[in-house]
C-alpha cells in the first residue's frame, strides 16, 4: 500500500520544464523537420548563393564573355590595321589622298562638297528652277 501512495504521489506532482520541453519536442519533432527542410530550400532557390542567383551571374558572365569576344575582334583589326600602315605603301597613300588631301606631283585635287538630299529637293531661292 505504501509503494501505491508513492506511484500516485508521482503521477500528481508536476513534471519539470525539461520534462515538459521534451515531450513537447517529442510531439512536434516532424513539424520542426518539414520547417526546417522548407527553410532550406527556400534559401536554396531564392537566397544570396541560390538557384536564382546562379542563373543571374551566368547570363552575365555570358554577356561579359560576348563583350570580350567583341573587343578581342576589334582590337585584331586595329592592330591589322596599324601592321598595314607601317608595311603597305597603297594604304598610307590611301590616307594621304582621302584624309589629308595630297596629291602626287603635277596632279590636281578637286573637292566637291556632298549634296545634301534636303538642299537638292528643295531651291534655295525660293523660285522655281528652270530646266532647258
Amino acid at each position: 500500500m505504501i509503494e501505491r501512495t508513492k506511484t500516485s504521489a508521482a503521477k500528481s506532482t508536476p513534471e519539470s520544464f525539461s520534462d515538459q520541453v521534451r515531450a513537447f519536442l517529442r510531439r512536434n519533432l516532424n513539424w520542426f523537420l518539414i520547417a526546417g527542410l522548407a527553410l532550406l530550400i527556400l534559401q536554396d532557390v531564392f537566397g544570396t548563393h541560390g538557384v536564382l542567383a546562379m542563373r543571374r551571374s551566368i547570363k552575365e558572365a555570358a554577356q561579359v564573355q560576348q563583350e570580350i569576344d567583341r573587343l578581342n575582334a576589334e582590337n585584331q583589326k586595329l592592330q591589322d590595321h596599324v601592321q598595314s600602315l607601317k608595311s603597305d605603301p597603297a594604304a598610307i597613300e590611301k590616307i594621304a589622298r582621302e584624309d589629308m588631301g595630297l596629291a602626287r606631283p603635277g596632279e590636281y585635287v578637286f573637292k566637291i562638297p556632298p549634296r545634301d538630299a534636303a538642299s537638292s529637293s528643295t531651291p534655295q531661292s525660293g523660285k522655281p528652277t528652270k530646266k532647258p
